[in-house]
């Protein structure tokens, strides 16, 4: 099995638009987003992200015999911070350490980009799975005053 993490190209947005509906299909309980909702969006702002190459935003994806089996999102904040979103793999390729694969390319990419950067992302508290995932490759849970949604917030500690 061959894998490569790479930014996605603006030619892929509909397959990232493809998976980021699966993810929220088969896993409501991991993410914000509603699939109902998301059926009637014409185009979520992130496939606008991949197919305009935007520095501050960029999506990277798990190629596994160059299908693409894996995405996850960054998005800088105002400052020095930046945030992990949609992280997902496809239930045929979930542990295989292509999630792990994934986010450190991401962490990899956004440090290349913002030199020093503080990287956050949020998990749900029944997602053990992802919490796990993000605690072994060095996120650690932070208290957060202001997260009103009860999500679990976590920071990279490099």
């Amino acid at each position: 099995m061959n894998i490569e993490y790479r930014n996605l190209l603006p030619n892929e947005s509909k397959a990232y638009r493809e998976i980021r509906l699966e993810s929220l299909e088969k896993f409501p309980e991991s993410f914000g987003a509603n699939y109902q909702e998301a059926l009637k969006t014409e185009k979520f702002r992130i496939e606008s992200d991949i197919e305009n190459q935007s520095l501050d935003r960029f999506v990277f994806g798990a190629f596994v015999d160059q299908e693409l089996m894996g995405i996850c999102a960054f998005v800088k904040d105002e400052g020095n911070t930046g945030n992990i979103y949609q992280m997902y793999v496809r239930e045929g390729f979930q542990g295989k350490n292509i999630g792990s694969g994934l986010i450190r390319a991401i962490i990899n990419e956004a440090n290349n980009r913002f030199k020093s950067i503080e990287i956050v992302l949020e998990v749900t508290p029944k997602n053990d799975r992802a919490y796990h995932l993000y605690k072994k490759i060095g996120f650690q849970e932070v208290i957060d005053e202001n997260n009103s949604e009860s999500n679990i917030v976590m920071k990279y500690l490099a």
